[in-house]
């Protein structure tokens, strides 16, 4: 048995590669790869040995050869094939253990070069990783080091099965597909407006590539999509952000299905943007309840406020430790989905007897404060919409509002207890679908209104409910996502019992609006930035 080596990284190589010595399996490899074994005392054949050529241009040719070749692509059952081998005296090769040139980790650098990104596309490798998975019945072909321990196992067990081999083919052409797609993405996002960027040069690129390549890898099968007759599948990201949903742990619970999923994101999502103790209550895609609090109790039972008869059935989310305290108070509805940093013992316990209630864990982003990027943040930097035969992509809404990006346009001004909750209410409203309205006070949601064809009907059902909830609107605030088109909006909130408003301001009838906050003795804030979630 033959098995040829070329990595790369070279996580785990020395452990298998003794543990294929010691089955009587002889070591082939190239370049760094051969060296280390050496190093190591392995008995080990150079590639350029077995095929009487020596590597050249700097190693971009040393696997591409027919010895290489036609030993990962001979059908062992067919008698033309081994008859072609001997007369060219060619020897099998079993087992081949690639992973690629690091292409995708050197163009993620800021400062790679286009020489170097160029440098860094495989071509050795992916040939022959396309090879023996091609031939799969009669080479196994490793493309990662988490396979290297079922390789072994099974070799000393008495060999692999058909169904392992047919397994490590298929991830071995999705690695390649990834690789090229990864590729792909680089090239045609290159900037070339102002011509072809010398190779020592960092080339500009374009936000959106030419061609736009999905790499996902699939979690699971769902139980059926937003309804019954609808198949659906969880996938996630090769690269998946810190402290993002796919990176949660279900500690408990029925399996999660698609819409819990989406509202689980909605209410993550929401939760961790706030940098105080939070909770949130989700249903249907939409913040029923939100609200801030000194402990995840205290956030809790403010945010259950708003809503209770939506937040029955509904996800909940909340940005710090469940302890026993709160995990004893959300205990008392019924909920769908909990998601938590973490969860202690005794909240753990509190659940234990509710089998059906699913338990999410979800590490918040190390560097959430500290760091710029929307990845190490947590969240996606482009979102897709799917349309007929077609994608719609934009970066995502990750702006975060300042304190000091406000305008006041009336003549009353916010009092410092109102600009909190005016910014409390605006990190809510971005959440809420179209058209959003959202009265808030003392860092909680009172009332929601959302996904209305008209402002004025969200701005009014906002107020419904906060009244089903038996929650007083005098002095709150509101959100609004987007501008009032007419005054109209304004007086529905105003008669609500609001004081003080925030929105992004820009509609032409801006002057109408703030003349009728002046008259109706509000304060009102301008954003600049708008905030549509359909």
């Amino acid at each position: 048995m033959k098995a040829l080596l070329s990595v790369s990284d070279k996580t785990g190589l020395l452990e298998l590669a003794r543990g294929l010595h010691a089955l009587g399996v002889q070591l082939i490899s190239t370049g760094g790869t051969a060296r280390l074994l050496a190093q190591d005392g392995l008995p080990v054949t150079e590639v350029a040995e077995l095929t009487g050529f020596p590597e050249m241009l700097d190693g971009r040719v040393k696997t591409l050869h027919p010895t290489v070749h036609g030993g990962l692509l001979a059908r062992r059952e067919r008698p033309e094939h081994m008859a072609a081998l001997q007369a060219q005296g060619i020897g099998t090769i079993d087992i081949l253990v690639v992973n690629l040139y690091p292409f995708e980790a050197t163009v993620a650098q800021a400062g790679c070069t286009l020489d170097e990104a160029i440098e860094n596309i495989d071509i050795g490798g992916p040939a022959m990783v396309r090879s023996a998975a091609k031939n799969w019945r009669d080479v196994a072909v490793l493309t990662d080091a988490s396979q290297y321990p079922l390789l072994l196992s099974e070799l000393q067990d008495g060999g692999l099965s058909e169904r392992t081999r047919l397994q490590l083919a298929v991830a071995a052409f999705n690695r390649i597909s990834h690789y090229d797609g990864a590729i792909s993405d680089y090239l045609s996002a290159l900037d070339l407006s102002a011509g072809v960027p010398s190779g020592a040069a960092v080339p500009p690129r374009l936000l959106f590539p030419g061609q736009s390549n999905g790499r996902f890898v699939k979690l699971q099968d769902l139980r059926y999509g937003e309804n019954p007759h609808q198949q659906a599948a969880y996938y996630r990201d090769l690269d998946p952000a810190p402290g993002s949903l796919v990176t949660g742990t279900q500690l408990q619970g029925k399996e999660l299905s698609y819409n819990n999923l989406a509202d689980a994101d909605a209410a993550w999502e929401c939760v961790k943007s706030f940098d105080v103790p939070a909770c949130v209550i989700v249903k249907h895609a939409n913040p029923c309840g939100v609200a801030v609090g000194a402990s995840a109790q205290q956030a809790y039972e403010k945010a259950f406020q708003t809503d209770p008869t939506s937040a029955f059935g509904g996800i909940i989310a909340f940005n710090r430790v469940l302890d026993g305290a709160a995990a004893q108070a959300v205990s008392k509805q019924f909920v769908e989905v909990l998601i938590a940093p973490d969860f202690t013992p005794e909240a753990l316990a509190v659940f234990k007897s509710k089998a059906n209630v699913r338990l999410l864990k979800i590490a918040l982003p190390a560097l959430a404060q500290t760091d710029a990027s929307d990845w190490a943040r947590g969240r996606n930097a482009i979102d897709i919409k799917r349309v007929g035969s077609g994608l719609l992509l934009q970066t995502a809404d990750n702006f975060e509002l300042q304190r000091s990006d406000l305008k006041t346009v009336t003549a009353l001004q916010p009092t410092p207890t109102q600009l909190d909750d005016l910014l409390f209410a605006w990190k809510v409203a971005k959440y809420v679908k179209s058209n959003a309205i959202v009265f808030c006070r003392d860092g909680m949601t009172l009332g929601v209104g959302a996904g209305q064809m008209s402002r004025l009907d969200s701005a009014r059902i906002a107020g419904v409910k906060a009244a089903h909830a038996g929650l007083s609107l005098q002095g709150s605030v509101v959100a609004s996502d987007a501008f009032f088109p007419f005054r109209d909006g304004l007086d529905a909130v105003a008669d609500a019992g609001a004081r003080c408003i925030i929105q992004p301001g820009g509609s032409m009838r801006d002057q109408e609006v703030i003349d009728a906050a002046n008259e109706r003795g509000l304060a009102m804030v301008f954003t600049g930035v708008r905030h549509f979630r359909h």
